[in-house]
């Protein structure tokens, strides 16, 4: 406008003078245009969008969890670009919950902190309002390679009759930390695994590697290991510990120099049916039975135990790291059976975005394929990740032990991007289209999730379809984002 009346100026002074002779009536016809010509005509005022919107959470690695501007929600029209279409006719399993392991070095890592500030991580962790909603964890039975050293829960050799079986060490460490979490949420449930026997249970006589690390294979350590197992869950629950669900091994088909324990899947098919199975049942152990966690990814080692009589005994399979690549088949051959995602994989203590990126690879991967319970590994750690066996790891929470300060991890704020609306009972929804990197729900209460990510060096377009409406976002470079649509604005 300020350019338009200097034009204006420098040009009415000359006209003036050549008009001077006019008559008065040319010249008021003049001077009306010049007017006219000075005053600009107004430009349409911009339509405000009245209609259904979307809520809309972006985190990228410098500025995670974002409230942007919310999201339109429009009628399909001809020619919109879509890239991605959600099957709300087709909803396929149910999501049970999301959670992660309470290890014995996360709980000491927190142990420098302040109380109030080790109350403040779970409810990052728990709080279902503030925090990622954590409502199904995994636990240890005896040491993980996350301990702080080998034991079991009976180190007493010979003891068959489960005599010594003792919750004394846990009593310093991974039962404060549950206790800690069902602080936040009381309906936490918890499921538990080995990932060794006793010692004097094992072939090689340790708790790792090192000669033959195989299971005794004798009946009488056979029901042993069933009364353990089964006063593992009674112990627990004394404790106020919620464990409802065990596992026989973790990683099975694995023998490093941390605590482990080799088994076939015929071994383990031979000791859920003949002895764990009908321990809980003449006991009542309230408690499932899990056939994991199985990082092969084989079909075929997970028949003698689904296709045997064993099978009617298991209530789940767990699978992580190599189990990933048998989970189609087993989604194909077993629809019904429900299906864990165990351990999410653990990196390297790099604790970045590109951590972040890979776990949303997963996660994707897993719940497309029937998973209906995705646990993360270690939830916190120190900031250097160290095991004592020297392999460091990523965790969702960092401590650092130097100056107690607190880092929220980038798989900390991917996970909430899923934990945090996602809620138990919601339904995945597929999805088809050129856009790969996007998951769909509904929730329990009718309304719609949509998690995007966008992996690129650069924002990207997403125009999904859902329904007869449809949701166009302009996604950051290298982010995660989550759309929450409410159940009357995608009719």
């Amino acid at each position: 406008m300020h350019h338009t009346t200097t034009s204006l100026l420098k040009t009415s002074s000359p006209i003036r003078r050549i008009v001077a002779p006019l008559t008065s009536g040319a010249m008021a016809l003049l001077s009306s245009s010049l007017c006219i010509a000075q005053t600009p005509t107004p430009s349409p005022t911009p339509e405000v969008y009245q209609g259904p919107t979307a809520r809309w959470i972006s985190s990228t690695e410098q500025s995670p969890w974002q409230e942007k501007t919310p999201v339109p929600v429009k009628s399909v029209s001809d020619g919109f670009p879509l890239e991605i279409s959600l099957r709300l006719d087709h909803p396929a399993q149910q999501i049970l919950g999301w959670g992660g392991c309470f290890n014995e070095l996360g709980w000491k890592a927190m142990s420098i902190l302040p109380e109030s500030e080790r109350a403040g991580i779970m409810r990052d962790l728990f709080d279902p309002k503030t925090g990622l909603g954590f409502t199904i964890c995994r636990m240890p039975l005896g040491s993980s390679d996350y301990a702080d050293g080998y034991y079991s829960l009976d180190d007493s050799d010979g003891d068959y009759g489960m005599e010594h079986f003792s919750l004394k060490r846990d009593e310093g460490c991974l039962i404060p930390y549950i206790k800690a979490a069902t602080a936040v949420a009381p309906n936490l449930q918890v499921w538990a695994s080995p990932w060794t026997p006793p010692e004097w249970m094992k072939r090689n006589k340790h708790y790792g590697s090192g000669g033959t690390n195989e299971f005794i294979q004798e009946p009488q350590c056979l029901f042993a290991y069933a009364k353990y197992f089964a006063k593992a869950v009674t112990e627990f629950r004394k404790e106020g510990v919620p464990l409802m669900a065990v596992a026989v091994q973790n990683e099975p088909f694995y023998g490093p120099k941390y605590p482990s324990c080799r088994w076939t899947p015929a071994e383990m098919g031979r000791f859920i049916g003949d002895y764990l199975a009908p321990d809980f049942r003449a006991n009542k152990i309230p408690a499932e039975i899990w056939f994991g966690t199985i990082n092969n990814g084989n079909p075929e080692v997970f028949l003698p135990v689904l296709d045997s009589p064993a099978g009617k005994y298991v209530d789940a399979v767990g699978l992580q790291w190599a189990g990933k690549l048998a989970i189609p088949e087993l989604n194909r051959k077993y629809p019904s059976l429900k299906k864990v995602q165990t351990e999410s994989e653990c990196g390297n203590g790099s604790m970045d975005w590109n951590a972040a990126e890979k776990t949303f690879d997963l996660i994707r991967h897993y719940l497309s394929h029937g998973v209906s319970i995705y646990d993360y590994w270690n939830m916190v750690l120190d900031e250097t990740g160290n095991s004592h066996w020297g392999w460091r790891q990523n965790a969702l929470i960092a401590v650092n032990q130097k100056d107690a300060s607190v880092k929220l991890t980038p798989e900390y704020w991917l996970m909430k991007h899923f934990s945090h609306f996602v809620t138990p009972g919601s339904v995945l929804i597929p999805c088809e289209g050129v856009f790969q990197d996007a998951l769909a729900f509904t929730r329990p209460d009718g309304s719609l999730v949509v998690v995007a990510a966008n992996m690129r060096a650069y924002d990207r377009m997403l125009n999904a379809k859902i329904g007869k409406k449809a949701l166009k976002a302009n996604l950051p470079a290298r982010s995660f984002n989550t759309f929450v649509m409410e159940k009357e604005k995608i009719h």
